[in-house]
């Protein structure tokens, strides 16, 4: 299950957003086979888990700039509510309060991903000093 998955990249969906990499509460929630609403509630429920190094709500101003919303799950969002988003601490918490199997599973994929891209930014400051 996790292997068919896990061929999908999810690099394009870490943003860079207060100087940190984060993932979308709703691209979050898809990897995790739960629905955003489902996240959001256990994250509410166990907010003591989620200091704002690992989780946070964009404000009205974030909202408004468009840079952020380059992801597709972001095109259909119920404006009513402002999106969460996740660092890798708090995605890999997430799935910890989500207590699935599958979000198990996938959150080695997600920490996967937040490292091969921290690799790259550096391999390319790297390269940039040269």
């Amino acid at each position: 299950m996790a292997k068919k998955d896990s061929n999908r990249s999810l690099e394009p969906l870490i943003l860079e957003i207060r100087g940190q990499r984060v993932i979308f509460d709703a691209d979050l929630a898809s990897v995790y086979r739960v629905t955003t609403k489902a996240l959001n509630q256990a994250v509410k429920r166990n907010s003591g888990r989620f200091p704002d190094d690992f989780a946070f709500q964009l404000t009205a101003d974030e909202i408004l700039d468009r840079s952020h919303f380059v992801t597709g799950s972001q095109k259909h969002r119920d404006r009513r509510f402002r999106p969460w988003v996740f660092t890798e601490y708090g995605a890999l918490m997430a799935a910890n309060v989500l207590r699935s199997r599958h979000a198990e599973l996938m959150s080695v994929f997600v920490i996967r991903a937040f490292v091969r891209l921290r690799e790259k930014l550096a391999a390319n400051a790297v390269i940039l000093k040269r």
